[in-house]
């Protein structure tokens, strides 16, 4: 890690662009936004807000920042609400990217440094790292923007139909309190890293990882049966190197959903949340709409079950999928 005031400077002012030089007031005075819009953009973004208006915290970056959120054009009609919604989501998605990154950062430079005697080597090696992670963001978020706006534009609009899947680890609660953090580390690690490979090798894409669940999508039922009955195989193979890897259970539902800042909403959403908290482990389940797409699938085999009562669901039809047998 970067243990001396003058190697945390020098790294700072290379990723914010320069010196702090400016107060909140004079940001504003040089981006044209207005002081109060200025700090809920900040704030949006996930920093934390000075203690007043003439403290000396922002740069020439920042000034920019502002200033390009405040003319964005896709934002900039609908006004102050879409560019805060906007400013959240960004902040959002960029602060978890930067605490692996850092965490990253500090055990390998740390662990190639060690105690080493050369003085400064630990801010170069910080701020070769920092620019190498610098490319691969940008090639990255280049070609998902590539995969997004393709899929967005062939949809035409906010709401479409897609197939939405949540998986979760089976008791992972309570296996999580025997185990030690490099125990933990290593499930967590295996299952992000196993279900994403599957989930991307079948044309889906991961919405979000939370613990031990992922939340997925698919353009059709087909891929995204497929893609749970892989991950199920997939992660039993995972569990032969780690036997404390628990099973799967996974919820599917099809049908519109609204698109948001990255992220999926309405009923179609709420359903296949709720199929993965009824459903048995190792099993698939999907809803009517995900059944009717199914249906006459020559690879794959429906098993109608009872309608259950769930939250906010007085009931709820599933139906268990399988691949069929071949002989």
């Amino acid at each position: 890690m970067i243990e001396s005031g003058e190697s945390a400077a020098v790294v700072e002012q290379s990723l914010l662009g320069g010196p702090r030089r400016y107060t909140r007031t004079e940001v504003a005075e040089l981006s044209g936004v207005p002081v109060e819009r200025a700090r809920k953009l900040w704030v949006a973004l996930g920093f934390p807000a000075t203690a007043s208006d003439d403290e000396v915290a922002f740069t020439d970056h920042d000034v920019a920042a502002i200033r390009a959120f405040a003319t964005l054009t896709a934002t900039a009609a609908a006004g102050e609400a879409s560019q805060i919604a906007a400013a959240r989501t960004l902040g959002q998605a960029m602060a978890r990217l930067a605490e692996w990154q850092a965490d990253l950062i500090t055990r390998e430079v740390g662990g190639q440094l060690g105690d080493g005697p050369f003085p400064g080597s630990e801010a170069d090696a910080t701020a070769a790292a920092i620019a190498v992670l610098g490319e691969l963001q940008d090639y990255a978020w280049q070609r998902h923007m590539a995969a997004a706006l393709s899929r967005s534009v062939e949809s035409g609009g906010a709401t479409r139909p897609l197939l939405v899947g949540f998986a979760d680890m089976v008791g992972y609660t309570r296996l999580s309190r025997h185990l030690d953090p490099d125990e933990l580390t290593e499930l967590l690690d295996a299952f992000e890293t196993t279900t994403t490979e599957v989930i991307t090798a079948h044309g889906g894409w991961v919405i979000k990882n939370v613990g031990d669940e992922v939340m997925f999508a698919a353009e059709s039922t087909s891929a995204g049966a497929r893609i749970a009955l892989e991950m199920h195989r997939a992660i039993a193979v995972a569990g032969q190197r780690i036997p404390e890897m628990p099973q799967l259970r996974t919820g599917l539902a099809y049908g519109p959903v609204l698109t948001r800042y990255g992220d999926l909403y309405g009923t179609v959403v709420n359903v296949a949340a709720r199929l993965t908290g009824v459903a048995r482990p190792g099993t698939v389940l999907v809803d009517d709409g995900a059944a009717a797409e199914l249906d006459g699938d020559d690879e794959l085999v429906l098993r109608h079950l009872r309608s259950v009562r769930v939250k906010g669901i007085s009931r709820l039809r599933s139906h268990v999928v399988r691949e069929r047998k071949r002989r």
